[in-house]
């Protein structure tokens, strides 16, 4: 590492250094919340200074101060019962206190004196605010309770519910602008952006969105924060088993190919029941370790899950099929029914706690996840063999040390690494000799192949170790510094390659057909490793105040790719010109990102806040190191080629938003935003010196803006019946929806002109609303519905593969679903049993996520049928796409046991 690399790495030792040192240690670790309020005498009103507060079943308390106000930092997300006492007052405890992840929670005390000390302690519920005071932007917690009532599969269905969330877009931004956490720590890949391992929800305390103007200590994102924040271990031992099998139950007869009488021979309806076609097992178990109980705790889960899918092919043909071969008698297939679209997964979570003393807690876990599955292939639909199998697996490793140096002061110090591996191939060797000649994929009939097999080989992997310090101290009453750092280090590894004919020494094709690899040199055998860099550092002043919470911030970054860029961009490997020194490394970025929130209570029952922000964000890696040879590939304009010196992106948003209390049960939340984003990913084209070939370079051209509105209505259990509604209104437009808009743009003969005016991006949803309505009895029995609905999302239109319209310039039909989850408790001994059914589209809608340009609906195209057609295959099969439209009904059965 040269010293001017260092400079981050230094600045981070010396800032933890100077806090540490001074005693002032600020900081958050983002996993935590805490509890504040005031004792007084009830009789006088006067405060109690010296109040032990205590939090029953931690070593978590404080004693109030000569004003008789207390704080308790550090605590873990979930439901608590407070515990105050003092000499000379009668005991009160306060039950089902709810904390969450960097929120305050308030609960204040008036203590009766008393002469007998041996009275009892009063109890009280806590009634749980629907206004959250602190908040100064728009903030989401989903506990671990909430979760179990809703019918979701996963974290990634909890976040779909979210207000602004559409198709893995928040609030207009592309998908690979979310940042994801596990306990406060990025699991983001920042390959592609996405999540690189999943958390289970039976695993998640609390699950915590903040889409708006976010603090400081968060970076690498431009849209929203996922942190997901797992459960511990604690001294009562327990555990669960779930089982439950399902099916796809629809009437789809001609959509859903396998149910289809007319489909060569045996009938296979979805209608049938096949229980297994959906088979998910999960089990939990928390609680001490025998040898160290009250010292050593443990949380551990598993799932397995294998959905064999509702998008089926038919063997009609082998891969080996060559119809126009002289000597083909037909096609060589069973005709039997094949998933495409099959997945089967597998994932282990574990937990240690380890409360080495009052004062420090060490926390080691672990999650490990393999995933196998298909992606339905149209054009594969009567050769399922010849098609990509993909495979997936990760895991994530973390130390966290907790260390609270004195009641106002703590400090969290984390390391942790996960790995993230992607493949797909159809032989996982790639000589295996079950590979054809290539050249089969070029007999096609109606749109179908009729043999051949894909022949790529990719491979590619993330490795990223994190060291974070995060330190907080409560310096006053009113002001909650915090202050830490975060250094990451990344390999990136990745290959792939097309397989082709082998040839002798003088170029012939050897027949019989033998696979053989392209050398390196190839622009059809790419390879790298890279160890790029980022370093960060935070200061976040929350304060506190009677009439006004203030969040204000200001984050570094830091980012070096270590990648080099051509200097000759009609040249760019150095093939024509030979120069002795053809590149640059490319340079360290650097930025500087002010944050602002405000909180302003208007009466006991409403509060406004305002946010703003400057939000930074290296594009994905994925496209700084794309084709790393810089080889181009003759014979027009096919060559994507990336850029290691590629700037952040940047968007700024704005934000004002009113919480406002209008019953007992009943609160609401209204909130407008706008963002404006610039220097997004796109591609420009380059020619080289020979040939008029031409290629693509990554570049930071792209630009947006979003503006919307949010409106929420919730309403508390009281009685049986909980509710909740989300709407957002959103504007989402750009110049382009897709990095590479500008590379297909010139596919095409005469090339389309690439917009230069802003237009709806592809996740443009005018109207979108979610809602959720649980009638429920604790322990005994519940029914939930949950509802999604969206106004339709754009599209270009388009006749016979020709644009007859702006980009995005019509909408496609609206979308609606309603799932449902119902479960009947009851206790067998010491044995507690809930017997489940949960339901995904009850009403089997038809919805049409994918459409034809030139009418707008999933079910017909106009376009003219056109090219060969021999064998069984037809042109309205083609044209018939059950994988345009949405899963059909999905029903799920089965049973939970606890102890």
């Amino acid at each position: 590492m040269s010293v001017k690399n260092r400079y981050p790495f230094v600045a981070c030792v010396l800032v933890t250094t100077v806090f540490l040192l001074s005693g002032n240690t600020p900081l958050w670790a983002g996993t935590t919340g805490k509890i504040s309020g005031r004792i007084t005498d009830t009789k006088t009103g006067e405060p109690l200074p010296g109040t032990n507060v205590i939090i029953e079943g931690t070593t978590l308390g404080a004693a109030t101060d000569l004003e008789g106000y207390y704080v308790i930092l550090n605590v873990p997300p979930g439901m608590y019962t407070l515990r105050a006492s003092m000499i000379g007052y009668r005991e009160v405890r306060v039950e089902a206190v709810r904390v969450s992840i960097e929120l305050t929670t308030e609960r204040s005390f008036q203590l009766d004196p008393t002469v007998l000390e041996l009275l009892e302690a009063i109890t009280v519920t806590a009634e749980r605010t629907l206004i959250q005071k602190d908040i100064t932007s728009t903030l989401s917690s989903v506990s671990a309770q909430e979760i179990a009532e809703l019918p979701v599969e996963s974290v990634g269905e909890v976040l779909q519910l979210q207000a602004g969330w559409v198709e893995g877009h928040m609030r207009g931004g592309r998908a690979s602008e979310v940042a994801y956490l596990i306990d406060g720590v990025s699991v983001t890949d920042p390959f592609s952006g996405n999540r690189a391992i999943e958390v289970e929800n039976m695993t998640v305390q609390e699950l915590q969105v903040v889409s708006g103007a976010f603090n400081a200590e968060y970076g690498q994102a431009m849209s929203a924060i996922v942190n997901m924040v797992t459960k511990e271990g604690n001294n009562t031992l327990s555990g669960t088993f779930s089982m439950y099998a399902g099916d796809y139950l629809s009437q789809r007869s001609q959509l859903l190919y396998n149910s289809n009488e007319n489909a060569y021979g045996n009938e296979h309806l979805l209608s049938n029941v096949e229980p297994t076609n959906t088979i998910d097992l999960q089990a939990s178990a928390n609680g001490p370790v025998p040898v160290l109980k009250n010292k050593l705790f443990f949380f551990t889960s598993a799932r397995y899950e294998n959905n064999e899918g509702f998008l089926y092919g038919r063997r009609v043909y082998n891969i080996s099929d060559n119809p126009l071969d002289s000597l083909y008698t037909g096609p060589g297939g069973d005709n039997a029914f094949v998933s495409m679209n099959p997945s089967e997964r597998l994932s282990l979570q574990g937990k240690l706690t380890f409360k080495i003393g009052p004062s420090i807690k060490l926390n080691v876990s672990s999650l490990w996840e393999k995933s196998d599955y298909r992606e339905y292939n149209h054009a594969f639909r009567y050769n399922p063999d010849g098609d990509y199998g993909r495979f997936e697996w990760s895991y994530a490793n973390g130390f966290t040390l907790t260390h609270t140096l004195n009641p106002k002061t703590f400090y969290t110090a984390s390391l942790s690494n996960f790995f993230y591996d992607y493949k797909y191939y159809v032989f996982e060797d790639p000589y295996d000799p079950r590979y054809v000649d290539p050249d089969l994929l070029k007999n096609m009939s109606a749109g179908f192949q009729t043999g051949g097999t894909e022949m790529w080989h990719f491979n590619r992997n993330t490795n990223t170790l994190i060291g974070k310090f995060d330190i907080t101290n409560q310096m006053t009453r009113t002001h909650q510094l915090k202050t830490g750092c975060e250094l990451r280090r990344h390999k990136l590894f990745l290959h792939e390659f097309k397989i082709r004919e082998k040839r002798d020494e003088a170029g012939i094709k050897i027949e019989p057909f033998q696979p053989d690899v392209p050398p390196i040199t190839s622009p059809y055998n790419n390879r790298y490793t890279h160890h790029p860099i980022e370093a960060a550092i935070y200061v976040q002043d929350k304060m506190e105040f009677e009439d006004m919470i203030v969040n204000a911030g200001l984050r570094y970054d830091y980012f070096d790719s270590r990648g080099i860029v051509p200097l000759d961009l009609r040249d760019p490997n150095n093939s024509y010109m030979q120069r002795e020194v053809w590149y640059k490394k490319a340079t360290p970025k650097h930025q500087l990102s002010p944050r602002i929130g405000i909180a302003y209570p208007i009466t006991d029952e409403g509060v406004i806040h305002l946010s703003y922000g400057h939000f930074f964000q290296i594009p994905t890696f994925e496209n700084l190191y794309t084709d790393p040879e810089f080889e181009v590939e003759i014979g027009g304009l096919r060559t994507r080629m990336g850029y290691a010196d590629l700037k952040p992106q940047k968007t700024v948003i704005y934000e004002i938003g009113l919480q406002q209390q209008l019953s007992e049960n009943v609160a609401m939340d209204v909130t407008g935003y706008y963002k404006d984003i610039r220097n997004l990913l796109g591609t420009e084209i380059h020619e080289l010196y020979i040939m008029g070939d031409r290629y693509a370079r990554y570049v930071n051209r792209d630009y947006g803006n979003v503006r919307g509105v949010t409106f929420s209505l919730t309403r508390r259990q009281a009685g049986y019946l909980s509710a909740s509604i989300d709407y957002t209104y959103q504007v989402a437009e750009g110049n382009a929806s897709d990095p590479d808009a500008v590379f297909w743009d010139n596919q095409s003969e005469p090339p389309q002109e690439s917009e230069k005016q802003v237009v709806p991006l592809d996740w443009d949803q005018t109207h979108t609303l979610n809602f959720t309505v649980t009638l429920s009895e604790a322990g005994n029995w519940g029914v939930s519905l949950l509802g999604r609905m969206g106004s339709g999302l754009p599209y270009t239109p388009a006749y016979n593969y020709q644009r007859t319209g702006f980009e995005n310039s019509e909408r496609k039909p609206s979308q609606y679903e309603l799932d449902l989850k119902a479960h009947k408790d009851f206790m067998i001994g010491r044995l507690r049993y809930s017997i489940f059914l949960k339901v995904y589209n009850l009403f089997d809608r038809k919805n049409e996520n994918d459409v034809y340009g030139d009418t707008g609906r999933a079910g017909y195209t106009l376009t003219q049928h056109s090219g060969t057609v021999y064998g069984p295959l037809t042109y309205d099969d083609f044209y018939t796409r059950s994988d345009f439209y949405s899963r059909p009904r999905h029903v799920r059965a089965g049973v939970t046991l606890g102890f």
